[in-house]
């Protein structure tokens, strides 16, 4: 997923988080229940980050062992 995908999806699970807190605010009977629901949503925004980098993190390691692959084989030609 592209970079662009992965933040507008951010983007829309922390709105939705906020949502929820703000109606808390304004039900107090339901409160305790929508924080819990706003907590959930910003699990899954941080959980979707995590994922998008440590992708981003093996894509770059493995590009490090090609380049220093590469290299090595360069200069024992």
């Amino acid at each position: 997923m592209s970079a662009k995908a992965v933040m507008e999806n951010v983007r829309r699970y922390r709105a939705i988080a906020s949502l929820y807190r703000q109606t808390a605010s304004f039900r107090p009977v339901q409160k305790w229940s929508l924080l819990d629901q706003a907590e959930e949503w910003e699990r899954l925004a941080v959980s979707e980050l995590e994922a998008y980098f440590k992708t981003c993190d093996i894509a770059t390691a493995r590009a490090a062992v090609h380049a220093e692959t590469s290299w090595e084989m360069l200069a024992a030609a």
